[in-house]
């Protein structure tokens, strides 16, 4: 029935697997989990398909939980880790673009591996039977290749979010699509506005923490993000030519997603940065585009964007930040950076500089090497200020509110621009971080003599 590929499974895998057939009952391994380890990757988690009905799975195991009995799953908990498993079925018609109407249980494996998404996702496996293979996804592994199971436009209107996971795929391993799927994303991408926000955004998500952010140029050239994030076509669109770019917008956009590390917030934060550029666009008598003050404009639409994927409101607001301050050169001095600091927010400045090496790295070559200098200097810098901990905030002045009023300052709005005029003396020499020290000096600010 399939050929020996030899998986290797968790023992708490094959104890599902076992007890399942030792009652009669077919049981696979199916989906991601067997795609991974074909790839040589540890799956994150282990799916498994079987002949029996969830009621018989109950039955079979002492601990489960009924995550999706209507749709055949139920979890089988073994010392307290979970394992979903599925009764084989044939999906109904999905009215709602998401959801099958309706799910019928069936018997036979074939059926239920041919309602999956995408060949290399619709294979199974058992130590049994080796691997069981009906729509060629061992193959498409070799070729790099997201293929539909069936008729891609079916798959598709099945379920719109396929055609961004399409694109998650051939980031997540680099992979090509499918030319049928390609065809089919082009005709179905309006399909996309059904789709929640959330789902969405994890979708993007993942793909932008792949290894191939760039191929976010894919869902462009599908039409995906014309429907989805048409802030980002805007981008692919603005031509960038003065001697600090050779790249458009988006393109720029797309360099810098691959140039910085993999992490959630600052991949949406390179994807977020330019955005502000169409809008501040401005082209001179000698065919040059300008685009200045679009840093404000990108922290505006960024936030557009957050709120419109439903971001959680801790990473908007760091992602809103670290885009509105991108443009930043702080001077290559001690007292410059502490100013830098000081404007970012110390919490992010380290993050700032990621993302200032990531924008260099978009741009035009020639220029990068100076800029570059400029940016170990001051990445050396900071690394000695946070060694030293100099005060660069209000908060870690050596006095307060309470110090100035216990000094005879009457409260009120005077106090918090008084504490801001002593944080700009400490910025500029940390020495003068003393209490006595600043207690004199906010004497002669607010022009009390020491006996006040």
């Amino acid at each position: 029935m399939g050929e020996k590929e030899m998986i290797s499974l968790p023992v708490k895998v094959r104890r599902i697997l076992r007890t399942l057939r030792d009652h009669g009952f077919e049981a696979f391994v199916v989906g991601g989990c067997v795609r991974d380890s074909i790839l040589g990757r540890q799956p994150s988690d282990w799916d498994i398909a079987t002949s029996a009905s969830p009621q018989q799975v109950r039955a079979l195991f002492p601990h489960t939980v009924d995550t999706g009995i209507a749709h055949g799953t139920v979890t089988v908990m073994m010392d307290r880790e979970g394992f979903e498993v599925t009764t084989y079925r044939i999906d109904g018609k999905y009215s709602d673009g998401r959801h099958p109407d309706s799910v019928e249980f069936t018997p036979d494996l074939a059926e239920d591996l041919g309602r999956r998404d995408f060949t290399i996702n619709a294979m199974a496996y058992s130590e049994e039977d080796g691997l069981i293979d009906l729509f060629g996804g061992r193959e498409d592994l070799d070729r790099g290749l997201v293929r539909c199971v069936g008729s891609a436009s079916m798959r598709f209107g099945e379920d719109a979010l396929r055609m961004l996971r399409a694109v998650r795929f051939c980031a997540q391993m680099g992979f090509s699509l499918d030319a049928e799927a390609g065809e089919a994303i082009r005709a179905q991408a309006s399909d996309l506005k059904k789709v929640s926000a959330e789902r969405i955004r994890a979708e993007l998500e993942k793909l932008l923490v792949s290894p191939h952010p760039e191929m976010l140029r894919m869902a462009w050239e599908t039409g995906i993000t014309a429907v989805v994030l048409p802030e980002f076509d805007r981008m692919m669109d603005q031509v960038q030519n003065g001697s600090h770019h050779i790249f458009s917008v988006g393109e720029h956009t797309l360099q810098t997603m691959r140039s910085i590390r993999p992490d959630r917030l600052l991949r949406f934060v390179m994807l977020f940065h330019d955005m502000g550029k169409p809008v501040r666009a401005v082209r001179t008598p000698d065919g040059i585009y300008h685009f200045r003050g679009h840093a404000a404009d990108s922290a505006v639409i960024a936030r557009q964007i957050t709120d419109r994927l439903r971001f959680d409101r801790a990473t908007a607001d760091r992602c809103v930040r670290l885009v509105s301050v991108h443009s930043l050169y702080p001077e290559a001095t001690p007292e410059g950076v502490r100013r830098g600091a000081a404007q970012t927010g110390p919490d992010i400045f380290g993050l700032f500089l990621e993302v200032k090496r990531a924008d260099i790295m978009g741009q035009n070559p020639a220029v990068q090497g100076p800029k570059l200098k400029w940016l170990a200097k001051v990445e050396k810098i900071w690394q000695e200020i946070l060694e030293r901990g100099d005060c660069l905030q209000v908060r870690d002045l050596a006095v307060g509110g309470k110090d100035l009023i216990d000094d005879g300052m009457p409260p009120g709005p005077g106090m918090g621009v008084l504490l801001e005029q002593l944080l700009d003396e400490v910025l500029a020499d940390p020495e003068k971080n003393r209490r006595e020290l600043l207690l004199a000096r906010s004497r002669q600010l607010r022009g009390a003599d020491s006996t006040e």
